[in-house]
């Protein structure tokens, strides 16, 4: 709003192209050019309008450090904890409120975010405690010292670096694409196989420089068939085992 009134009054912009430019109100724009005018050493207080922040920017700075916080030591908040944390916060400091049912409103959170862009809402990924407490400076250390030692060593190049993983692939997919039916109908359904739960499991291996090598699939099978090679990449080929997972027989085949 300073820019956009100092851009009016130096002849810069007009009301109109000011107010697109800075995104601010035109009508507002208008009020506080005719106040600057008036009053050289006006200035625009935050404070003076009818809606107001329940935090200082210091305060709400504390809340971003401590969410981060709380997400780096994999015990991050959701919106509904971060509502809850918020009315605490504002009544163990006497700070005054319109928090409703003990807990902040929606439209706080949305301006809070609007606020510190650095933040998001994130879908986490389930991590055991066990790797939890074996992630830390010194086994992470340790690791690529080792594997510093090994490259210079063996003279390895990405050419001769590979990652290989296993990966699961459902047979049915719990997500369906969105179909077209007739408006008004209570249930829209989609075929699926019969075969629910069951899981291939794909082999992948890929150099440091992307050369990849043929995957191997693993179905849940005691027979082989041709059809399950159907559309496989050059080179991939499949397996079975009665429960399609990965044994050491069917990784020492593939190697």
């Amino acid at each position: 709003m300073n820019n956009a009134v100092e851009a009016v009054i130096t002849g810069q912009s007009g009301y109109l192209k000011a107010s697109n430019q800075f995104h601010v109100p035109q009508s507002t724009l208008e009020r506080y050019v005719k106040k600057r005018k008036e009053n050289p050493d006006y200035k625009i207080d935050k404070m003076a309008g009818k809606f107001k922040n329940i935090f200082t920017a210091e305060q709400e700075l504390e809340i971003v450090n401590y969410l981060k916080s709380m997400e780096a030591r994999l015990f991050g908040l959701t919106i509904k904890e971060l509502r809850h944390l918020a009315y605490q916060l504002a009544v163990r400091n006497g700070i005054g409120n319109k928090f409703p049912n003990g807990t902040a409103g929606q439209d706080w959170v949305s301006g809070f975010f609007k606020r510190h862009p650095t933040l998001s809402v994130r879908k986490p990924e389930a991590t055991s405690g066990a790797r939890a407490m074996g992630f830390n400076k010194v086994a992470v250390d340790k690791f690529f010292s080792l594997l510093t030692n090994l490259i210079d060593k063996h003279k390895l190049t990405a050419s001769k670096t590979f990652n290989c993983d296993e990966t699961g692939v459902s047979v049915n997919p719990k997500n369906h694409s969105k179909i077209i039916a007739s408006k008004g109908k209570r249930q829209v359904g989609s075929l699926t196989s019969s075969e629910r739960g069951e899981t291939v499991t794909c082999l992948i291996c890929i150099s440091a420089d992307g050369a990849y090598m043929p995957p191997m699939l693993i179905f849940p099978r005691k027979k082989r068939q041709k059809e399950f090679e159907l559309g496989l990449p050059p080179g991939g080929w499949a397996e079975v085992h009665n429960t399609g997972w990965m044994t050491a027989e069917l990784f020492l085949v593939w190697f």
